[in-house]
């Protein structure tokens, strides 16, 4: 029984993770559209990015004291009910700052269900499972500008796109509000082998009080799994950003071109993070980042050879995308084993919100270094991000190896 209510959850979050990576990719998509409607210069997309981003920070950094009150399956319903509200607040979004507004609860409710999910995954089930959760988010992601694509092309506007997704999100909320007693149940069982009653393990009443970022920052070894994660995600997403961008101005590949094939990035990191899911059965976590970084260095190191008809560029790109898959779910995986589970929901809080800054802080800065300097700065940047992040990592087996082996 305990076995058949888990894997019923666990189909519950597979279909959480699809639903939520489909708006991620949405704004870029329909804001040539939107900008002209709602009047709004093309450059103002970034502020509505920033708002959903400090949003998504906050959350995650309250997740803690958040999942100790309420627990998970509440504390996922309501952040996944509040991004449902905000998606159907830009449906029906008369101006800019309208937009704006709602891009607030849309930030807090994913970075909430964020840090939520991906910590309860961690401690209940295997590494697998975060690979191909992590997939099934990206698949989403891939998914969303397709339904924007389809309202566009069907002269429906692009806030029948949102209104879609946000029907989706909705009946989401209605799926994760049914299933909360499989979450208190889920906890009993798991309850029962540690002495603990199933409703106490789910709200957690005063088993302990909220770390805080302070509390947090104290924790050996805590402090280069954290650097790990920004340097990870400034990475991602500088490369999402400005692989195009790198191969137009820095290889003179032709915009449609250069486009199309940005898109390798992401499907590699999409079809990696499906492979790694099924390595991961044979490799522990700390392997399977130790692989991942390889990778990457060898994509990066493919990226400089001239090789003919921008082979080189394409293959690069791919490999780069392929080495990033099972870094995020084995860094998120490993987090219980190396911290302890009473103090990885904290953690994991903090590796969103890191994350997030990463994602927020760095793109905009290589944009910086790409206008002043050159554009061909664009594989050194991503090489210092990895730098960093493997020393990080090798720290942190020093520091708390012992917890967690290879």
């Amino acid at each position: 029984m305990g076995e058949r209510m888990a894997s019923l959850l666990l189909a519950v979050i597979y279909v959480a993770f699809i639903s939520l990576g489909l708006p991620d990719a949405m704004l870029g998509a329909a804001w040539p559209s939107m900008s002209q409607d709602l009047g709004a210069p093309l450059s103002w997309a970034g502020g509505i990015s920033m708002v959903i981003s400090a949003g998504t920070i906050v959350s995650a950094l309250l997740s803690d004291r958040m999942t100790l009150r309420f627990g998970t399956g509440k504390v996922t319903a309501v952040s996944v009910g509040l991004t449902a509200a905000a998606l159907a607040g830009f449906s029906i979004a008369p101006n800019y700052w309208v937009l704006m507004a709602f891009a607030i609860p849309y930030g807090l409710g994913a970075g909430g269900v964020d840090a939520a999910l991906n910590n309860y995954v961690a401690i209940h089930y295997e590494s697998k499972h975060m690979s191909w959760l992590h997939a099934m988010w990206g698949l989403g992601m891939l998914t969303g500008p397709y339904v924007m694509g389809y309202a566009l092309g069907h002269g429906q506007g692009w806030d029948w796109g949102y209104r879609y997704i946000s029907i989706i999100q909705i009946v989401l909320t209605a799926l994760l509000i049914a299933s909360l007693p499989l979450w208190k149940q889920r906890k009993a069982t798991v309850a029962e082998h540690s002495g603990q009653s199933g409703e106490s393990a789910e709200s957690v009443p005063a088993a302990r009080k909220p770390l805080g970022i302070r509390g947090v920052l104290r924790i050996r070894g805590a402090k280069e799994i954290l650097m790990m994660f920004f340097c990870y995600c400034a990475a991602e997403q500088t490369a999402m950003l400005w692989a195009s961008s790198y191969m137009v101005l820095g290889n003179g590949i032709d915009k449609t071109t250069a486009a199309m094939w940005a898109s390798f990035f992401g499907i590699g990191i999409t079809a990696g993070r499906v492979l790694s899911g099924f390595l991961t059965m044979r490799f522990g976590d700390p392997i399977m980042i130790r692989i991942g970084q390889s990778v990457m260095f060898l994509g990066l190191i493919v990226l400089f050879v001239p090789l003919p008809a921008h082979a080189g560029t394409i293959a690069g790109l791919m490999l780069v995308g392929l080495g990033c898959a099972p870094i995020y779910p084995c860094v998120i995986h490993s987090t219980p084993d190396y911290f302890g589970e009473d103090k990885s929901q904290a953690i994991v809080g903090m590796q969103m919100a890191f994350a997030y800054t990463g994602s927020m802080l760095m793109p905009p800065l290589f944009g910086l270094l790409a206008q002043n300097i050159s554009v061909a700065l664009f594989p050194w940047f991503l090489l210092a991000c990895l730098a960093v992040m493997v020393i990080m990592h090798e720290s942190l087996r020093r520091k708390c190896g012992s917890a967690l082996s290879a």
